[in-house]
């Protein structure tokens, strides 16, 4: 048996505006659209990742995650799941976060040395999903 990662998988209050930002912020390809299941699927293609965004379907009554937020030495959404996805960047990361800055994009967490050679920061997509971009020096 051999397993490899196939898809991140995000409802969205509005997946056609989530899909332009994460095309006009990281340069995701829309690879394709469908309805699944009474609600737009919305195929975008980041990094080397799919990511699947999809709008509420009937019967649906989402609620939105916390935004991450500051602790003592770390950030986090404070409740069960999943906290974030992450890419490396292979690069520099502190021009990379001001590229992404003129575009418009906010940060939840501004870029830090999160360990020697290590600079990270998390950029705060639609519907308080946090992505982790990470230099490693």
């Amino acid at each position: 048996m051999s397993l490899t990662f196939e898809h991140v998988h995000i409802i969205c209050e509005d997946p056609h505006a989530s899909a332009r930002w994460y095309r006009d912020m990281l340069g995701a390809v829309i690879a394709g659209e469908h309805e699944v299941r009474g609600a737009p699927q919305i195929r975008v293609e980041v990094g080397g990742v799919l990511v699947l965004l999809r709008g509420q379907r009937p019967g649906e009554t989402p609620v939105s995650t916390r935004p991450m937020r500051e602790y003592e030495g770390y950030s986090s959404h404070d409740e069960w799941g999943t906290d974030h996805f992450g890419f490396t960047y292979r690069g520099d990361l502190l021009a990379y976060c001001e590229e992404l800055r003129g575009k418009g994009a906010e940060f939840a967490v501004e870029p830090w040395e999160f360990a020697p050679g290590v600079l990270l920061c998390y950029l705060a997509a639609p519907d308080n999903v946090s992505i982790e971009l990470v230099q490693v020096k």
